[in-house]
């Protein structure tokens, strides 16, 4: 066959890397309408059930990826200058431009095409391709020309800007500042030895009433600098990324899509879903659709049939992570709901803000019955104070809660 990929990130690079490997007879040409070496974005996150997955996929590209990541241990959250720490699992970040140089370096040498400078807004100027892989993006054009693919999409009410500093975070970590317009808070992680990816987001009203709409880049770039001081250690942020443009304030779009593919058409990546960026799944979500299409087509002969597998496949297996996406997005949204608690509480909701129960149940109510707490047994408390018909409405919420995580 002949193969288009149009978008030159994570997704149309490993699936023309890995479908080369496995069935080199196809002709696969990358089309990326920007320059080599040059990509949006500052760094991506991901932990060791990627690394595992990029091994049994691919172990040379998995070898590089894994030498070339930067490692961070644990969490912290730091409310108000209070910082409370969490145990977690290992994780990794790395400057996204260096993991699509190690993606597309392998997948030249296993024989795929790429043309930089290449921009593609329509299938019609791809006639000659059997298949065309729209991996360009949550703005995907591919996607929106095809009409039986039926997009969603849903804004987020945050505000936020995707940044760099200089100031390297080997532990994650989540800085709440409270301004005379409410409250700002970041994400930051580092992506190597020498910079970090530093994500500002704050509510509408507290964005407003800062009047970063009416600065400049640099102005608002100062402002932040000011703001989160104590946790820049002096250090500057950087606005402008790789590719020469500004960073900008922009609403969280969720994206999803009522059919995967249609006609030659399939989408992988950001083009067929997003999750917010506080689960940090994006980069192997976009692998793990590069993985499961590249083994559909191998398995299958027919192209249809392939792609009516990878859809069902990908749909339900991103499910749970698009569910958690949803509720982690919202918890931002009103982090006013729950800041109040005081750092300890807070930071332990936080932590547990992808239960469907969090919006439902009041704050101190959901923190005082999970059973992780540290806080005196919540059910001799409740018993004491209101007796057992109180302690069986407890239970009845423990119920739904083990429903909820399972």
């Amino acid at each position: 066959m002949k193969i288009a990929c149009v978008g030159g990130g994570p997704a149309g690079l490993y699936f023309s890397l890995l479908l080369k490997l496995r069935q080199p007879q196809h002709e696969i040409t990358i089309y990326e309408r920007g320059a080599p070496g040059v990509t949006r974005g500052w760094g991506v996150v991901f932990w060791n059930d990627l690394l595992d997955q990029l091994r049994d996929a691919d172990p040379e590209s998995a070898a590089q990826i894994a030498q070339a990541a930067f490692p961070w241990s644990n969490e912290i959250v730091d409310v108000g200058g209070t910082q409370i720490l969490h145990g977690v699992s290992q994780g990794y970040g790395m400057k996204r431009r260096l993991l699509l140089d190690i993606l597309a370096r392998r997948a030249e040498q296993a024989g795929v095409r790429i043309e930089y400078h290449h921009e593609v807004t329509s299938a019609a100027q791809l006639p000659d391709a059997d298949l065309i892989v729209a991996c360009d993006g949550v703005n995907s054009r591919l996607r929106a020309e095809a009409s039986g693919i039926q997009t969603d999409e849903q804004p987020g009410t945050n505000k936020y800007i995707w940044l760099g500093t200089e100031k390297v975070f080997s532990t994650f970590t989540f800085p709440f500042v409270h301004t005379s317009s409410g409250w700002v808070w970041a994400h930051a992680y580092g992506v190597d030895a020498g910079s970090s990816t530093f994500i500002v987001e704050c509510a509408q009203e507290t964005w407003d009433g800062l009047g970063f709409a009416a600065m400049s880049q640099a102005e608002c770039l100062a402002v932040l600098e000011k703001i989160f001081a104590a946790q820049l250690d002096g250090h500057q942020l950087i606005g402008t990324s790789p590719d020469g443009l500004n960073a900008q304030w922009v609403n969280f779009r969720t994206i999803t899509n009522n059919r995967w593919y249609d006609g030659r058409v399939v989408l992988a990546g950001d083009a067929a879903h997003t999750t917010h960026f506080s689960v940090g799944s994006g980069t192997r979500l976009a692998i793990e659709d590069a993985i499961a299409l590249a083994g559909r087509l191998q398995r299958d002969e027919e192209v249809p049939v392939a792609l009516g597998a990878y859809e069902r496949e990908r749909r339900e297996t991103i499910l749970r992570t698009q569910l958690a996406s949803r509720y982690s997005a919202q918890w931002f949204e009103n982090v006013p709901r729950y800041i109040g608690l005081g750092p300890r509480q807070f930071s332990a909701l936080m932590r547990r803000r992808r239960s469907p129960l969090m919006p439902r149940i009041s704050p101190q109510l959901y923190y005082w019955s999970w059973p992780t707490s540290r806080e005196p047994p919540f059910v001799d408390t409740l018993r004491r104070l209101a007796g057992p018909p109180a302690v069986k409405v407890y239970g009845w919420l423990r119920q739904l809660q083990s429903r909820a995580k399972n």
